[in-house]
């Protein structure tokens, strides 16, 4: 008999040879086992602010979940706004109302009032749920490091003389917007920093560069003192129209006078680099006066790069069970003792075997890392470590010396796949929160995959 309409079918079968819905199913279901994550996320959401009163707004889970479809698929807040309004199946996976479309600023308020610590406990959790389903049970590890770039471009003295003139002098333009005007007095030397600029990048000659960074530096002195002068007035000034100019005269204040102080480094340092031919250590260096929390990293001979570098410890599954976010250039050999101690927060115990790169080798690590009942420890260069220190056997030496090269592949989809590449979130939190965040996100699609083959 010809039926009038058809059952309602839900999403996953809607887009069952997808395996994109399938995945964010998995996911659900490990986020669902661990109900204690969301306590987590609410208190974060909640903290300072009542959670009875005002309009409603996303719940804890549902701003969780948007935050790990943003990693897991490398969106900006403006992706993720259309997404979410244009897929049924990640409407169905983040639990979205019928009538609710989050805006851009919205999603992007929630997901970033989760803390670092908020993302670690969600890590430890998901560990725990792996350790339990017989996923990963970290008797095996192997380890790494990398370097996440923070979001800048590469600096030059040349460069954040012109970045510290500009931003203080856009800002002194902002005081002045202010009724009754501030009375204090400036001069826009913009275009001719630009101009000195861009002679500075286009010229071979050492006699015009230095004569061009001479007048840099002259007007970047005379902006330093404009904005001094501007954030003592502003700090003053009381709003006699809206008294909310008061506060928002001394928020502008506050952010010039830091400005002025980072740009007087970046003159000092451009004086004794420049003019006086002197090597400045690169922790007395300012490499940004935005991301001013970047470090400079030069791995063995490699190109310099600007960020951090985090090490990275993975397992059997692929999974990754521990990341440790470090700050300056720590050599690898320093934070292999650190790792390995770690293991105790998520089993207990130490691993069975151990394998990393040849930038941890040393006999002190191995000593140690025997007297922590480790039977195996490799390191993928000798460094003048025989093999029967390390290994029991050469063959076992050869296993996981080849063993380790998977880590490779493993950070070369967190920086391709996850956005570990470069970290776009602002601040030294920032940055820590969007690193905890890719790796949360990856390893739940990594537990996904693991359910989906053995389905």
């Amino acid at each position: 008999m010809r039926q009038k309409r058809n059952r309602q079918r839900t999403i996953f079968e809607v887009l069952g040879k997808n395996p994109g819905p399938k995945e964010f199913e998995q996911m659900a279901l490990v986020l669902d086992a661990n109900p204690e994550i969301l306590d987590l996320a609410f208190a974060d959401l909640t903290s300072g602010r009542r959670s009875d009163t005002g309009r409603e707004g996303m719940t804890a889970e549902q701003v969780l979940r948007c935050a790990i479809v943003k990693q897991s698929r490398e969106l900006t807040y403006n992706d993720l706004e259309f997404l979410l309004a244009d897929s049924y199946s990640l409407r169905s996976f983040t639990k979205l109302r019928q009538d609710q479309f989050p805006s851009t600023s919205t999603l992007q308020s929630n997901i970033k009032s989760l803390r670092e610590a908020t993302w670690m406990a969600i890590h430890q959790f998901i560990i725990s749920y792996a350790d339990e389903e017989k996923l990963e049970k970290g008797r095996k590890l192997r380890m790494d490091s990398t370097v996440v770039e923070t979001d800048i471009h590469a600096p030059s003295d040349s460069t954040l003389l012109w970045d510290g003139v500009r931003v203080i002098t856009r800002w002194l333009f902002d005081g002045k917007e202010f009724s009754p005007q501030p009375a204090y007095r400036f001069s826009d030397h913009r275009r001719v920093m630009k101009k000195r600029l861009l002679k500075i990048q286009n010229t071979r000659s050492k006699k015009v560069r230095e004569s061009a960074y001479r007048d840099m530096l002259e007007y970047a002195y005379r902006v330093c003192t404009y904005g001094k002068e501007a954030a003592e007035e502003l700090y003053e000034y009381k709003g006699d129209k809206d008294p909310f100019d008061m506060f928002r005269a001394r928020d502008l204040a506050d952010r010039i006078a830091r400005a002025v102080i980072l740009l007087n480094k970046v003159i000092d340092q451009t004086n004794r680099r420049v003019l006086k031919n002197e090597k400045v250590p690169a922790s007395e260096k300012v490499v940004s006066l935005f991301e001013t929390h970047t470090d400079i990293i030069v791995k063995s001979r490699r190109d310099t790069e600007y960020g951090h570098k985090i090490f990275v410890v993975g397992g059997e599954s692929n999974l990754i069970i521990d990341c440790l976010i470090e700050r300056g250039n720590p050599a690898d050999s320093e934070c292999f003792k650190k790792l390995l101690d770690r293991q105790y927060q998520y089993y207990g115990r130490a691993p069975r075997q151990t394998t990393a790169d040849g930038g941890f080798a040393s006999k002190a690590n191995v000593e140690y890392a025997k007297g922590c009942r480790v039977k195996d420890v490799v390191f993928s260069k000798k460094r003048g470590i025989e093999v029967k220190d390390m290994a029991r056997s050469e063959w076992v030496y050869r296993r996981l010396k080849n063993f380790r090269a998977g880590i490779e592949a493993t950070i070369s989809t967190l920086k391709r796949s996850y956005g570990l590449n470069r970290c776009t979130w602002k601040g030294w939190e920032g940055f820590k929160q969007y690193v905890w965040s890719a790796i949360v996100s990856y390893n739940l699609q990594v537990i996904a995959r693991m359910k989906l083959a053995s389905a």
